[in-house]
């Protein structure tokens, strides 16, 4: 019999996956009373966040009940009982998978690689959350499912494309969440909304049955609460897949979480401000810094003459609109849902440039590989702030350099993760950005997980009550 207290709905929805577990294992909470918790805070918060667009609270139920019967036969998975949250350009089957578009409404016949690999790790499937139009974007304010809130600050963006999912984790609606990181759409928010947002190296985690922006830099992205949450959910979502012509056969394991902080080769950009880094993020980033000399005690400035960070940003986002242009040809060419003007000029532009302008920004996909490796033989990892401003609000203009600082890693494959470290002067959070070598995953959650104890910059969650 357990004798220990009942645990509050409150700290249910403010706990780690970790701290879930933990309580799942020894029986001081079940996973129908959980999924209960998570969708009454849903029922109560969702009309005034808009979070999420797809949400089926029997099918809910029904998963839990399912994982409440594994743990009594003693069967379970690693996620058993654990509500995940999907951005809708996933499919799950039986579900549209709409990708922010009026007109997907056709129920997708498989699930996903993750919707697979989640369901076999016994998670809980909450529901399909907002995201841009088609994933192009990183506001999440979508002219047909409506703007998600930052739940710091209505009004505010949550950043995007995955702003829902990111939303949503940071409200303590969902305790993880997975979604689509092609230019930085899961760290964006992840800096926005104060949680932590991993980009894993580029093929790690198999992209089949995501809805394609540009496949060469899709990637799928993670979000939660702690940097250990989102190396268990990396360690249960990452494997080869022969479907996914991108998928990585691995002949080692991920590179081991052995560095020593402390004697790590830290790099540092040396002017933030010139590559259009507002002034109040890097005062935030500076006294980050300052509190990680420990950790990050051998701190080299790095060479970045040669990269244009905005043209690199630039480049990725036209291979995203000429291949939008096969992926979404029927949604364009429907009338009586259309899509909206904005998504149509995006993707016009491509349309009126050449194949060599196309092989030009390809070209510089190549350039950022050998300037990833050139890179990672002078230092282990690169500190950088996750965005160049914090979250704005939604009524306002939208900054094209949301992406700036994001770009990189995206177009060279690497692994990258946003971690909270600290509150602009306007309260609003902002994240503090860990780049890696390919296959440093690992290594780099390790170190997000020791910066951010020292840092201790994270929000009180869940950031609505």
């Amino acid at each position: 019999m357990n004798l220990m207290p009942p645990i509050g709905d409150l700290e249910l929805r403010r706990a780690s996956m970790f701290q879930l577990l933990h309580w799942l294992a020894v029986d001081r909470v079940q996973p129908q009373s959980l999924a209960d918790v998570y969708l009454g805070a849903i029922e109560r918060i969702n009309p005034q966040l808009n979070a999420y667009v797809d949400l089926r609270s029997g099918l809910l139920q029904d998963q839990a009940r399912m994982a409440e019967r594994r743990r009594r036969e003693g069967v379970i998975g690693r996620l058993d009982g654990i509500p995940v949250a999907l951005q809708d350009n996933f499919d799950v089957a039986g579900w549209p998978t709409r990708a922010g578009l009026p007109d997907r409404l056709q129920p997708a016949q498989n699930d996903s690689h993750v919707v697979a690999r989640l369901r076999a790790a016994g998670a809980v499937l909450v529901g399909k959350t907002n995201m841009d139009e088609g994933a192009l974007g990183a506001t999440t304010d979508n002219p047909h499912f409506g703007a998600t809130h930052n739940p710091h600050r209505h009004g505010y963006s949550a950043g995007g494309s995955c702003g829902g999912a990111a939303a949503a984790v940071a409200a303590g609606l969902a305790v993880v969440a997975v979604g689509s990181d092609s230019l930085g759409s899961t760290r964006i928010p992840a800096s926005y909304c104060g949680v932590y947002g991993l980009k894993p190296t580029h093929g790690e985690i198999s992209a089949r049955g995501l809805v394609p922006a540009a496949r060469r830099l899709d990637a799928v992205g993670l979000l939660a609460r702690s940097a250990e949450d989102l190396t268990v959910l990396l360690q249960v979502l990452a494997s080869y897949d022969a479907d996914d012509a991108r998928s990585r056969r691995r002949r080692i394991a991920f590179a081991l979480p052995d560095w020593e902080p402390g004697k790590l080769r830290t790099g540092v950009l040396p002017d933030l401000a010139a590559l259009g880094v507002q002034p109040a993020v890097i005062e935030v980033f500076q006294a980050a810094m300052a509190r990680l000399s420990h950790a990050l005690s051998d701190q080299r400035k790095v060479d970045f003459s040669d990269w244009d960070f905005a043209r690199t940003r630039r480049a990725g986002l036209f291979l995203m609109e000429a291949e939008m242009l096969v992926t979404f040809a029927a949604e364009l060419a429907h009338a009586e849902h259309p899509v909206s003007d904005r998504f149509r000029h995006l993707l016009g532009f491509a349309q009126a440039r050449s194949a060599a302008d196309y092989v030009v920004a390809d070209r510089v996909l190549d350039a950022a590989t050998l300037k990833m490796r050139r890179l990672f033989c002078q230092i282990d990892v690169l500190v950088l702030p996750t965005t160049p401003q914090g979250a704005f609000a939604l009524d306002g203009p939208v900054p094209d350099s949301q992406a700036d600082l994001t770009s990189f890693a995206s177009l060279a494959g690497c692994p990258a993760v946003s971690l909270p470290m600290g509150r602009l002067p306007d309260g609003l959070p902002i994240g503090l950005q860990l780049v890696g070598a390919r296959g440093s995953d690992l290594r780099l959650l390790e170190l997000a997980a020791v910066c951010a104890a020292t840092l201790d910059a994270e929000p009180a969650y869940p950031v609505i009550a």
